[in-house]
């Protein structure tokens, strides 16, 4: 584990949902947290809520679909730390659930524009100030339907669900991820989706409509264990709040 005291995080999509429980539950072990948040004013009421519980919390209007935007980011970290410790990759979009017999390239590029860009810019702005960390760490919040495993399991419910964009969108971000990994092994890449896969469960949050079994704080078990690890840590691995699962 590394120094509480000493630790800042970048989250972005941290307004709401499992963003915002991570940035509560983390903010609370004494960690900085930068809030990334598209909607600047719901940014700044999540920010508020949290500064009220004592979290030293800096919102940062962030959308990680446009350059200009991330680039903005950056500047306002850096008027604040020299280093970053940890970036989680968080902010996400479903899209429409759309059958792949109907699914347009415009669908697919508006999911992959956050899912997948998004992380790919967001990361390689910010590798400076992680490379300056002493123990850099990224998470990507992935998802069950992102595994080869599951979504071919007829058991999973997963297997059933003919959409093409999000779950392509997050089987790329599994693999953008490992490559990261094998490529900056001084900086740990994992991936963490906030279910059960074993129990076929997972979290409730908005791009559920709030169905999931798990609440969002056990949501987010996976993405503080990862974001958590130390210099002898695990890199390139993918799991859920139970351990590993299978890509």
């Amino acid at each position: 584990m590394t120094n509480a005291e000493q630790t800042s995080v970048l989250i972005t999509g941290g307004n709401k949902g499992l963003g915002f429980e991570a940035a509560r539950r983390l903010g609370e072990q004494g960690w900085t947290i930068f809030l990334g948040s598209r909607d600047e004013g719901r940014g700044r009421a999540a920010a508020d809520k949290l500064t009220a519980g004592g979290v030293n919390v800096v919102m940062v209007p962030l959308d990680v679909t446009s350059d200009m935007s991330v680039a903005d980011a950056v500047r306002l970290v850096r008027q604040h730390t020299d280093r970053l410790d940890v970036l989680i990759n968080n902010a996400g979009a479903s899209g429409r659930a759309i059958a792949p017999a109907d699914a347009t390239v415009d669908e697919i590029h508006s999911v992959y524009d956050t899912n997948v860009y998004g992380p790919i810019r967001v990361t390689h702005a910010f590798l400076p100030l992680l490379r300056e960390a002493d123990c850099p760490r990224v998470v990507m919040v992935s998802s069950g339907v992102g595994s080869f495993t599951v979504v071919t399991d007829p058991e999973q419910p997963s297997s059933k669900i003919h959409e093409l964009a999000y779950s392509s969108s997050k089987a790329a971000l599994n693999m953008i991820t490992v490559r990261y990994a094998q490529a900056l092994p001084e900086i740990k890449f994992n991936v963490a989706t906030p279910g059960e896969v074993a129990n076929r469960k997972f979290a409730a949050t908005d791009m559920n409509f709030h169905t999931g079994e798990l609440t969002v704080t056990e949501g987010t078990d996976s993405i503080l264990r990862l974001a958590m690890v130390g210099a002898e840590g695990p890199t390139g691995i993918f799991v859920d709040r139970l351990g590993p699962i299978a890509w």
